[in-house]
Order: C-alpha cells, then structure tokens, then sequence
C-alpha cells in the first residue's frame, strides 16, 4: 500500500481506465444511434409513395368514373355510327358519278330515247337516268292517252323531273345531319366528361390530402382522355360533312342541267308533234 500511495500517478490511470472504456462504448453507441434515428425521422416525414397505377388507354377507361365512361362510351358509339355513315356516303358519292358518267355516254351517243327508255323503265334507276325514266314516262302517258292533252305538258315534265331530283338530292343528304351533329357536339361532349373528372380527382386530392403529381397525374388523364375522344369523333366528321356537302351541291347542278337539257329536247319535240 505504502509503494502505491506513494504512485498516485498509478492510481489515477488505474481509476480512469474503466471510465475511459465506458466513455468510448457510449460515443460509439451514440454513432450507431444517431443515423438509424435520422432515417426513421425521414421515413415519417417523406410522404407516403402513391400506388402504381395503370395509365394505358383501357386502363384509364377502366379507373376512369361512372359518368366518365358513360361519356367515352358514348363518344366511341359515335365515332363508328360517323366512320360508318362516311364508308357509306363515299361509295355513294363514287358509284352516282360513275353511273351518271355511264348514261351521259350512252344518251349523248345517239341512242333513240324510246329504246333507252324500255331499256331502263324495268329497272331500280337513281340519278340522270330516274330523271329521265320519270319525265318520258309522264311523256308517253299524254301521248298515248286518249284526250292527248298537250297543252301544260312542258311544266308537267319540269315538275316531274325536280320532283325526281329532290328525292336524288335528299337521298344523297340523308344521315349528313348526324355528321354535322357529332361535329358540332362532340368536343362539348367530351369537354363535359373532362370537366367531371377533373373535379372527381380535385375531390379524392382533398380526401387524401396528398398533392403529389403521382397522385393527381391518372385522374387528370382520365379527364383528358374523354377530350381526346370527342375530337377523334368530331375531327373526322366535321371533314367529311363539307366534303359530301360540296360533292352533293355539285351532282344536284349535274342533275338540274340534265334536266333542263332534256326539257329543251322535249320541248322541241312538242313544238314539231303540235
């Protein structure tokens, strides 16, 4: 005892060892505690990741909401009722300009218009030839009656033939007003279903109370989508409504100057039988 308390420079080193130990143990648990605690404080202030969500065509269409699809749904009906009509009018369009080609020819080509007339009176005839079937029809009947009344005949045949050709033009007008029609309402139809999305998105963000894009990017496709769609209806159809306006206004001038043409014919031909 007498050799250590004669040491205390011993006794001191001796007493700080453990001390010494017990400090570094703490500093190096401390070190250890101090990154696990920061990454958990991030974990519960990092907002939470928003659920994976499908964004292609069919899955906006499926997410989107109950109006929503009533809207797409009947935005996609319309769009094949245009496509149809346009298939339709097209092949209409094509197949009276060949067949008003066909009779101009074989009219203008010196044929006797009593054997053009029994070559077509037994069939289904549209165009120049349903004009001249209808007008030499009204002509035989005053000629081969018994009272042969000539006197009104050249109105009767000019009321005969417009007739004949409003029928050609209403026919070739008919389902146009259902292009004008998905033309004109379409974007509103859509802009609507864009509109009612938007606002159902706005209502789950107030809900959630999150506002990260993650979350509020689907519903606002959903909503754009709808627009989308009213355009892919109404761009096509607003189109081809001028173009089978215009090609109609052309086949009807066709059809009246036939008309009066074959007035003038037959005209003559009262004059010189009178």
């Amino acid at each position: 005892m007498t050799d250590l308390t004669r040491r205390p420079g011993i006794v001191s080193r001796l007493l700080s060892a453990p001390l010494a130990a017990a400090g570094l143990a703490a500093v190096f648990t401390l070190a250890l505690w101090l990154p696990t605690a920061s990454f958990a404080q991030d974990l519960t202030q990092a907002p939470l990741a928003a659920p994976s969500t499908d964004i292609s065509f069919l899955g906006l269409f499926l997410q989107a909401h109950f109006v929503v699809k009533l809207v797409m749904i009947g935005l996609i009906v319309s769009s094949i009722w245009v496509w149809a009509i346009i298939i339709d009018k097209w092949l209409l369009f094509s197949r009276n300009k060949r067949e008003m080609d066909r009779f101009e020819q074989v009219f203008w080509s010196g044929q006797s218009l009593e054997d053009l007339y029994r070559t077509l009176a037994g069939r289904s005839n549209q165009g120049m030839a349903a004009i001249f079937v209808a007008a030499m029809r009204e002509w035989k009947r005053t000629y081969e009656g018994s009272a042969r009344s000539f006197a009104g005949l050249n109105q009767r045949l000019d009321k005969v033939m417009n007739v004949t050709i409003a029928r050609e033009v209403e026919r070739l007008e008919s389902r146009l007003l259902v292009l004008a029609t998905v033309g004109s309402a379409g974007p509103f139809i859509g802009l609507f279903g864009t509109v009612w999305g938007i606002m159902t998105s706005f209502q789950s963000i107030a809900a959630s109370k999150n506002t990260s894009l993650a979350v509020v990017a689907p519903g606002i496709a959903e909503a754009l989508f709808a627009t989308a769609m009213g355009l892919i209806a109404a761009i096509p159809a607003t189109i081809f409504y001028n173009k089978f306006i215009s090609q109609t206004g052309r086949q009807a001038q066709r059809l009246e100057g036939f008309a009066d043409e074959f007035s003038a014919i037959l005209s003559r031909q009262i004059d010189e039988r009178g």
